[in-house]
């Protein structure tokens, strides 16, 4: 039986290549995405996804940081068997330096996104007996990173509320797991120099920077594991961490 499916952050990027390979995969009749402010960019994800299988692509532009959004989103939308949280913004510079604003900005579209789509779509799974759910986090999650300190608190978040979510859900049959991803050619990552990023390659063993479509297969292939791995922060990183 087919699924229904929502991507959160799916604009460009990591989430743009989840919603096109999910699509390729034949095992979804309806995908939503979402965007928090690139229109454009969004509707372009939802050609490419609709063109790509056969399958209702819908979208959506709104902040998943925001509950009353979220819950709209379900209203209008119905519900989804697997959720796919990858909405996240990242801020580089000294703690000291970060105004509050910045932080709580970071931390609502990071963290408390996962709140909000979960507390929204988790009862839909469980009612129905089935349900996915797979957070795109990050290896700065598992070990931090100078320079990062909020997106690397974020992230390690993500990490602790897959894990005990996976514990609370188990019972339901519904897995929770976390992709850990190290760095991804992506806008997130267009501000490192040529030199900056030089000297991250040469810390990689893998020797290259991961596109957005691998990161993708691995998402898929997570998607596709029996429920009965759940609770796993799964690190991609070319051996970097």
């Amino acid at each position: 039986m087919k699924q229904s499916l929502l991507i959160t952050g799916a604009s460009r990027g990591v989430g743009r290549a989840l919603a096109l390979a999910c699509a390729r995969s034949g095992q979804y009749s309806k995908i939503i995405l979402n965007s928090r402010s690139d229109a454009a960019a969004l509707e372009e994800t939802s050609r490419l996804a609709a063109s790509a299988g056969d399958l209702l692509c819908m979208s959506s532009l709104g902040d998943v940081g925001l509950l009353d959004y979220v819950e709209e989103l379900r209203r209008r939308f119905g519900p989804a068997d697997v959720l796919i949280n990858n909405a996240a913004v990242s801020q580089t510079g000294l703690l000291t330096e970060m105004a509050p604003e910045e932080w709580d900005r970071l931390i609502r579209t990071n963290v408390t996104s996962l709140y909000n789509t979960c507390h929204t779509y988790v009862p839909d799974m469980i009612h129905a007996g089935r349900g996915r759910i797979l957070n795109i986090s990050s290896v700065w999650g598992l070990v931090g990173a100078s320079c990062e300190v909020a997106y690397s608190a974020s992230k390690g978040a993500v990490n602790a509320f897959t894990r005990a979510l996976a514990k609370e859900l188990a019972p339901s049959g519904i897995p929770v797991n976390a992709l850990a991803l190290g760095i991804v050619d992506t806008r997130m990552n267009a501000h490192l120099t040529e030199r900056e990023t030089a000297e991250i390659l040469s810390q990689i063993p893998a020797g290259t920077v991961m596109s957005p479509e691998e990161a993708a297969q691995a998402a898929l292939r997570l998607l596709e594991m029996p429920p009965y791995l759940t609770g796993e922060v799964v690190r991609m990183d070319g051996g970097w961490i």
